[in-house]
C-alpha cells in the first residue's frame, strides 16, 4: 500500500511540491538522453511535458517510475526519499503510478475482473485470478467505474473495448492503487475526437485529488487542458509556465516548431 504520508488529497494542499526532479542526467551507451533536467510537480496539478521527438520526455517519466536509472541526479519526495535509489515496485508502493502509451489490460477478462485485480493489490496475481469476486463491487470500484465512464461496460471483456475505453480502464486500475502522482505517456494517441474530449475531462477530474504528469504531442489537447507546461529540448529544460506563456515564447517557436513563422507558432 502507498505510504500514509503520500496518500492523495489530505496531506498535500494545492500548490505544494509533491515531487522534485533535480539535475537528472541519463545516458545510453554514450548518448545523453536527459541532461541536467529539473522539474517540480505540485499537488493537484495537471502538468504537461512537451517537446520535439527525442527531447527526453518519456525517458524522464521512466526515471521517475524507476524503469530507467540516471547516471546522476535525484528524484525527491517531500519526506526526502530519493526515488532513484528505489526499485520500480517500491516506487509504485510509494504512490507513483505509471501508464505507458499502449494500453495494458487483460483482454480475456471483463472490465470488472480487471478492476478486481487492481483492487486486490495486496494479493499475488495468481491468487487474485483464482479468487475473483462474484457479484460484489467494492465502493472504491464503484467510484472508479463512474469516474472512467465504464459503468455500463462492466461485464464486457476488455479485449472487446474500444481503444479509448481500454485506456480509461487502465487508468481506473491505476486509480484503485491510490497513487498520489500519475504519469501518463500520450494518453490520447489513436483516440477519436469524442474519446479525446472525454479523456481530457477525466484527467481534470483526477487532478482534483492527485498530481498528473502527461507527455503529449497533441498540441490542441495540451492547449485545452494543461495547467502548467514544461518544454524539453535535447534532454534539457527549455522553458515552462502556463500554455499562454509557452505560446508566446520565441525560443519555443524556433526550436519546438522548427522555425515556423512566429505568428503561426503554437496557435
Amino acid at each position: 500500500m502507498p505510504s500514509p504520508l503520500l496518500k492523495p488529497n489530505e496531506l498535500h494542499p494545492k500548490g505544494k511540491t509533491v515531487l522534485s526532479v533535480q539535475d537528472i542526467t541519463v545516458s545510453f551507451s554514450g548518448f545523453v538522453a536527459v541532461n541536467g533536467m529539473n522539474l517540480n510537480l505540485r499537488s493537484n496539478e495537471l502538468h504537461f511535458l512537451i517537446g520535439p521527438n527525442g527531447a527526453g520526455k518519456t525517458t524522464m517519466l521512466d526515471v521517475i517510475c524507476g524503469k530507467t536509472k540516471p547516471v546522476s541526479g535525484k528524484v525527491l519526495l517531500p519526506d526526502g526519499t530519493d526515488l532513484t535509489r528505489k526499485k520500480e515496485h517500491q516506487i509504485a508502493r510509494l504512490g507513483i503510478g505509471r501508464k505507458f502509451q499502449a494500453p495494458s489490460v487483460f483482454g480475456g477478462l471483463t472490465v470488472k475482473e480487471n478492476l478486481e485485480l487492481a483492487d486486490d493489490q495486496n494479493k499475488g496475481a495468481f491468487h487474485s485470478l483464482r479468487g475473483l469476486r462474484g457479484g460484489e463491487i467494492s465502493h472504491a470500484m464503484e467510484e472508479v467505474l463512474t469516474q472512467i465512464g465504464l459503468t455500463d461496460r462492466i461485464l464486457v471483456r476488455a479485449g472487446a473495448l474500444s481503444h479509448g475505453e481500454k485506456q480509461w480502464l487502465e487508468i481506473g486500475m491505476l486509480l484503485l492503487q491510490e497513487p498520489h502522482v500519475l504519469l501518463l505517456d500520450e494518453p490520447v494517441a489513436g483516440m477519436t475526437d469524442d474519446e479525446t474530449l472525454k479523456t481530457g475531462e477525466l484527467l481534470r477530474s483526477i487532478a482534483k485529488k492527485r498530481s498528473v504528469v502527461v507527455v503529449e504531442h497533441d498540441m490542441e489537447f495540451v492547449r485545452q487542458y494543461a495547467e502548467k507546461v514544461t518544454v524539453m529540448h535535447e534532454g534539457k529544460l527549455l522553458t515552462e509556465g502556463t500554455m499562454l506563456e509557452v505560446q508566446q515564447n520565441p525560443v519555443v517557436a524556433e526550436v519546438y516548431l522548427g522555425k515556423r513563422r512566429k505568428q503561426d507558432a503554437v496557435t
